[in-house]
């Protein structure tokens, strides 16, 4: 392990707290938003996923928005009751189960999403366009450090 000067090892403490402060802030402000249209987070990153990418197999949905099985199917369960997905058998394969928008849900969907857009705009109203670029850079490397490390 490599030998690291008390300071650096500090700056990177800080970073560590700055990063996480920053982080619950925001989230907490976008769970709020989000809490706005009758949705949990866990709803909307599902109602996210399908209407970015369309019809995706179940399991693929939990992968992309971070949440466990569990989670992922009371939440579906959920939302095929307020008629906004449907599940889809696959023809190819009967272990393969689809989620899609329903025609409401992608109405419903269409409709919050500019708003929440421009609600998480505002969040981050703090950075400039260029600084924005730059932070997502920097994030993009400082995950990939800690995924090496």
């Amino acid at each position: 392990m490599a030998n690291h000067t008390e300071e650096e090892q500090l700056t990177s403490l800080k970073l560590l707290v700055v990063l996480s402060k920053a982080y619950k802030t925001i989230m907490d402000s976008v769970s709020k938003d989000i809490r706005t249209y009758d949705l949990s987070p866990s709803e909307f990153g599902i109602l996210e996923v399908l209407f970015t990418k369309g019809r995706i197999p179940l399991q693929q949905i939990g992968e992309k928005i971070l949440i466990t099985s569990g989670t992922m199917t009371y939440n579906i369960d959920k939302l095929v009751k307020k008629g906004w997905i449907a599940r889809i058998p696959s023809q190819e394969d009967r272990r393969v189960i689809f989620a899609e928008l329903t025609a409401q849900g992608q109405e419903f969907f269409g409709q919050i999403f500019p708003q929440h857009a421009d609600r998480i705009h505002e969040l981050l109203g703090g950075l400039s366009q260029a600084q924005k670029e730059e932070a997502i850079e920097m994030l993009k490397l400082l995950g990939k450090g800690a995924n090496g490390a």
